[in-house]
C-alpha cells in the first residue's frame, strides 16, 4: 500500500509538471511555417540585431491585414511579444505605424480583441496625438473610430515608445478585463475593464498594416486560470443599480425587457418617476441610453436634459460597465437582478 501511495503521488507530481510545462508556450517567431497568411507576406528576417519575423501587407488598401498563428487556444493569461514598426512612406506623408496583437481570435482572423501600438504618435507635439499611442479595439463593430467618438479617452492612451524601436508588450486577460503592458513596465499603460468581443477563447495573431514593415519576435504565451463567466445571460428582469462618474454617483432601479436583441424598459430617476430606456443585447452584451436631467446647483455642468450612455457585460444576476452623460460625466456602474424573494422582503 505504502509503494502504491508513492507511486500514485509521483505520478501526480509529474503529471502537473507536464501540464505545467505545456501551459507555457515560447515562440521565437524566426519561422512562420503552418502560420494563416490573410493578405500578408511572412518572411524571417533580423531587425536591429535580432531574430524576427518581418509582415508586410500584399497590397495598399487602407486596412489591416493578419497573421494566424497555428496551435494556440487562449482564454486568460498573458501574452508577451517584441514589436518593431519601420514605416516606409516618403517623408511628408504622415504615418504614425501600426502593429499590434489579436487574441480570443477565429482562426481566419474575421473576429478579435485587438492591442496595438501606433508609435509615431507617441512622439507629436499635439497632445490628443499622444494619446493616442496605444489602442484597444475588437472586431467586428468596434473599430478605433467608433470607440474614440463615443467613449473618448477610454480605449486608448499615451505610452513611452518610439518609432522603428523593439516594444515589449504585455497583455495580461482576466475574464473580460485586459491590461496592457509596455517595455517591462509594472504599471499598465491601458486598462480595457468590459471587453468588446463575444470570444472567451481563441487563437492568436499578428496585426500589421500597409506601407510599413512590422517585426515581431519572443513571442511567449502563459495561460492562466479561466475566470468563471459565461456568454448569453439574459438582461430582462429588475436590476439595483449604482452610477459612479467623475462628477456625479447615483443609485437606481431598471427595469429591462428583451425582445430578440432589442431592449426596453425604464429607469427611476427620483420616487415615482422614470424615464424611458432603449438598447441592444448581444449574447450578454448591453448597449443602453435614455434620457438624462442634470440636476440643479451642481459645481459643474450645465443643468438641463441631455442623454447617458450605459454599455457592459451581464454575468448571471451580476452586470457591470461603463456610463457617459453627454457633455457631462464618464464613469463606471454596477448591478445585482433582483430576484423574486428580495422583492418581498
Amino acid at each position: 500500500m505504502r509503494r502504491l501511495e508513492l507511486s500514485v503521488i509521483a505520478a501526480v507530481v509529474l503529471g502537473s509538471a507536464l501540464v505545467s510545462a505545456q501551459q507555457v508556450q515560447n515562440l521565437p517567431l524566426t519561422d512562420a511555417t503552418g502560420w494563416e497568411a490573410h493578405n500578408v507576406k511572412l518572411e524571417p528576417a533580423t531587425y536591429q540585431g535580432r531574430k524576427a519575423v518581418r509582415v508586410t501587407t500584399l497590397s495598399n488598401e487602407d486596412k489591416a491585414s493578419v497573421a494566424m498563428l497555428p496551435g494556440i487556444d487562449f482564454q486568460d493569461g498573458t501574452i508577451e511579444v517584441d514589436v518593431a514598426v519601420k514605416v516606409l512612406t516618403p517623408p511628408g506623408v504622415r504615418m504614425p505605424g501600426f502593429a499590434g496583437v489579436m487574441f480570443r481570435a477565429k482562426p481566419d482572423g474575421s473576429e478579435y480583441e485587438l492591442f496595438y501600438l501606433r508609435p509615431k504618435n507617441a512622439l507629436a507635439e499635439n497632445q490628443s496625438m499622444r494619446n493616442h499611442a496605444v489602442q484597444y479595439s475588437a472586431e467586428p463593430g468596434y473599430g478605433w473610430y467608433k470607440l474614440r467618438r463615443e467613449w473618448p479617452f477610454i480605449y486608448e492612451s499615451y505610452a513611452e515608445i518610439e518609432p522603428e524601436k523593439w516594444t515589449h508588450l504585455k497583455i495580461d486577460v482576466a475574464g473580460r478585463v485586459a491590461r496592457l503592458y509596455v517595455n517591462g513596465s509594472t504599471k499598465p499603460s491601458l486598462i480595457v475593464d468590459g471587453l468588446k468581443g463575444a470570444n472567451l477563447h481563441g487563437a492568436l495573431g499578428l496585426w500589421v498594416y500597409p506601407q510599413e514593415e512590422s517585426y515581431f519576435s519572443n513571442l511567449r504565451v502563459t495561460p492562466a486560470a479561466a475566470a468563471p463567466i459565461k456568454n448569453g445571460s439574459d438582461a430582462s428582469g429588475t436590476w439595483d443599480a449604482k452610477v459612479g462618474t467623475d462628477a456625479i454617483a447615483f443609485e437606481t432601479s431598471l427595469k429591462l425587457t428583451r425582445n430578440g436583441k432589442t431592449l426596453s424598459g425604464t429607469m427611476e430617476t427620483e420616487p415615482g418617476k422614470t424615464v424611458p430606456v432603449t438598447g441592444t443585447w448581444r449574447d450578454g452584451y448591453v448597449e443602453l441610453s435614455f434620457p438624462f436631467e442634470w440636476p440643479q446647483g451642481m459645481n459643474d455642468g450645465a443643468p438641463g436634459p441631455t442623454t447617458a450612455f450605459m454599455d457592459g457585460w451581464i454575468d448571471g444576476d451580476a452586470a457591470k460597465g461603463r456610463i457617459r452623460v453627454e457633455g457631462r460625466a464618464d464613469g463606471m456602474w454596477t448591478a445585482v437582478r433582483k430576484t423574486e424573494n428580495a422583492k418581498g422582503n
